[in-house]
């Protein structure tokens, strides 16, 4: 399992996706979570197939432009509350991230 997170600038993006691999790897989930500025994930995921991407709050502006990104990935797209987002809980990020892959 793939998972992308959209990020502004990426310093608190990048301990969220820490703590969403740590919550991954304690469920022995096989996955790998990464996380791309808003300006680059474009042409970032041009080279790589996902299966989720989500979207820090902070560039939720950038989501008209991720939409055709998730729909030729064929995947799931969504924006992380920023109540959510500020908890910093990898648990329930990967939840929702999982839900969405689930569901779609």
């Amino acid at each position: 399992m793939n998972i992308v997170l959209i990020c502004f600038a990426g310093m608190s993006t990048s301990m969220l996706v820490r703590k969403m691999q740590e919550a991954a790897d304690n469920r022995g989930l096989s996955a790998k979570i990464w996380a791309t500025g808003a300006t680059t994930a474009i042409d970032d995921l041009e080279e790589e197939k996902v299966d989720c991407i989500l979207i820090g709050p902070q560039a939720r502006y950038a989501l008209d432009k991720m939409i055709p990104i998730a729909e030729e990935q064929d995947c799931p797209i969504d924006v992380i509350s920023s109540d959510l987002y500020g908890t910093f809980d990898g648990e329930k990020v990967l939840d929702m991230a999982l839900d969405l892959i689930k569901s779609y």
